[in-house]
């Protein structure tokens, strides 16, 4: 019998919840310890950034909730701020889902509660009222809804192709902010489309005799040399050229023969996002024939999914290949540079997970803190339908279709209701960090070199 959709409200009791605080700290143990105290600070900053880190607490909060145990395969991490624009292989600029280190088999709803709660998070974060947070949740759940079931009457290869261009969405959300606000997203925007290689190039290295060099700025940006000090150039680049040999056997054959006109020049550490911060993150430059031809690789640590202690999934012999496989399934266009591969990190003998992509190909997005009312709704509502067409993409939808069109316009409301109650417990569990940090019981670093 399919769970009546008014149970899809709940949130776990709070006697029975597991401690955020713990859930974070238990996760900083497999982290660089040195880059933890930077993940603290970012996720006490605000309620909203500590929801974008706090993926594994509402993972285990989702998991003590009635499900409808319609399972598909989730994005994992389905926040607002995990969508955004990209240049498809075809060299057109998309918006879609571009996050998705927790992929994973799930209840298709998991997926849906953590976009809405994040619509209501934000919303806070913006200065608006929770009746208008609930509203934008509300929106978001009906958006999806409604695609939905759209999905159900269409062949599979025209909701395997569905996507959305990304300058309607650029023209769309320019009518929806203030002047002021609309011209920095607007430009945003815009550079989205020059976020490249070259660009990357240009901003991330300089340039002496002997050719281009990745500067040094820690603790965000640091080269192989200073983190492996103990290495020799030649033993680095001996390193990082057999783990990307072994990389280029996860790619098509097409796509390994362009990679093979790239060489190797040199990598860095990198720290990024909110919840990564921590885990194992390099870029890695190479060459082409021609100097004026630069290639960014970013490698990126990939462990076992924060979904994966409550769904049982699909077993990987490497986390990289659930994300690639998750990215490839649920993305309208993916990057052709996904691969994965298993190496010891240069600053460690433990073995570890990768997963590679292009570290830029025209990625952007949306300014959430500029978004008004008008805006926030509009964004809201398009992350709805774009996650709609993401599960669209697997054979649930069916199963999903039918239990959204029995449900109605109760589940936008139940969606909305959870929404608001998550929010509360959320703003609760970023009051226990940000204490914990300012009395000092949980370290915390500065967001930038102090130089």
């Amino acid at each position: 019998m399919a769970l009546p959709v008014d149970q899809l409200a709940a949130v776990p009791e709070a006697a029975t919840r597991r401690d955020s605080l713990e859930i974070i700290l238990e996760q900083d143990r497999t982290r660089l310890q040195e880059l933890t105290p930077v993940r603290h600070q970012r996720m006490s900053a605000t309620p909203f950034t500590f929801y974008r880190g706090a993926a594994a607490v509402m993972a285990s909060d989702l998991a003590a909730t009635p499900s409808t145990g319609i399972v598909t395969q989730l994005c994992g991490d389905a926040h607002l701020s995990n969508f955004g624009l990209f240049r498809s292989p075809e060299r057109a600029m998309v918006f879609d889902l571009n996050d998705f280190d927790e992929t994973h088999p799930g209840p298709f709803e998991w997926d849906v509660k953590r976009l809405a709660a994040s619509m209501v998070i934000a919303s806070q974060a913006n200065g608006f009222d929770e009746t208008t947070g609930r509203s934008m949740a509300r929106l978001a759940a009906k958006a999806y809804r409604k695609t939905m079931i759209a999905s159900e009457a269409k062949p599979a290869l025209e909701c395997w192709y569905a996507r959305v261009d990304a300058d309607e969405v650029v023209a769309d959300l320019g009518d929806r902010f203030d002047t002021a606000a609309s011209k920095r997203t607007q430009k945003a925007l815009r550079k989205a489309r020059h976020r490249d290689s070259a660009q990357a190039l240009e901003k991330l290295c300089y340039v002496d005799l002997a050719g281009a060099h990745i500067k040094s700025d820690p603790p965000l940006l640091v080269p192989a040399s200073e983190v492996a000090p103990s290495m020799s150039k030649v033993q680095l680049d001996d390193y990082f050229g057999e783990a990307f040999a072994r990389y280029a056997r996860t790619l098509p054959a097409h796509v390994a023969e362009l990679f093979s006109q790239y060489s190797f020049i040199e990598a860095a550490r990198k720290v990024v996002g909110v919840g990564s911060v921590g885990t194992r993150c390099w870029i890695a430059l190479f060459g082409g024939a021609r100097g004026t031809d630069p290639l960014f690789l970013q490698f990126k640590e990939a462990s076992e999914s924060v979904l994966a202690p409550f769904v049982p999934g699909c077993e990987y012999t490497n986390q990289g290949q659930r994300v690639v496989f998750g990215q490839q399934l649920l993305q309208a266009s993916s990057d052709i540079f996904l691969g994965w591969v298993r190496a010891a990190g240069a600053e460690a003998t433990v073995d570890t997970d990768f997963y590679v992509r292009q570290l830029r190909d025209g990625k952007g997005s949306v300014v959430v803190e500029s978004l008004l009312p008008a805006g926030m709704e509009y964004y809201g509502a398009l992350c709805g339908e774009v996650l709609a067409q993401a599960h669209a993409r697997t054979a649930s939808r069916h199963e999903i279709a039918a239990y959204l069109a029995d449900a109605g316009k109760a589940f936008d409301a139940v969606i909305a209701d959870f929404s608001v109650e998550y929010s509360r417990i959320n703003i609760g569990d970023h009051g226990r960090l940000d204490a914990a940090v300012a009395d000092g019981s949980v370290s915390s670093g500065a967001l930038e070199n102090p130089s």
